[in-house]
């Protein structure tokens, strides 16, 4: 798994716990981390371009496929949206985490 800017915001200790508990083996594992890791993926997009000025969805995936490291990505959007982009990926990963819980859980 490679770098991504919002990196520094995926707290997911009890999905963590749970796939520990539920996979029989590494293999399990990590198939299971790949499925929450393009979730996480699509669902920060997704924030951010329900947040970000249509105009500038083009630019940002530019800059996003040259450097999808970059913390920069981060302050591009909080200012063409005048919010604090963080604040509402952290919400929706808190709510995702809420989600994946109860769906390992039935």
């Amino acid at each position: 798994m490679s770098k991504i800017f919002y990196d520094h915001l995926i707290i997911l200790e009890e999905v963590e716990a749970e796939i520990k508990d539920m996979a029989e083996t590494s293999e399990e594992r990590e198939e299971l981390w790949q499925l929450v890791d393009e979730i996480i993926h699509h669902r920060v997009l997704g924030c951010i371009f329900g947040c970000l000025p249509e105009e500038h969805h083009h630019h940002f995936l530019t800059l996003f496929h040259k450097t999808p490291y970059d913390c920069e990505l981060i302050h591009f959007v909080n200012e063409l949206t005048e919010m604090d982009i963080e604040d509402v990926i952290s919400g929706e990963l808190n709510e995702l985490q809420k989600e994946l819980l109860l769906e390992m859980f039935n």
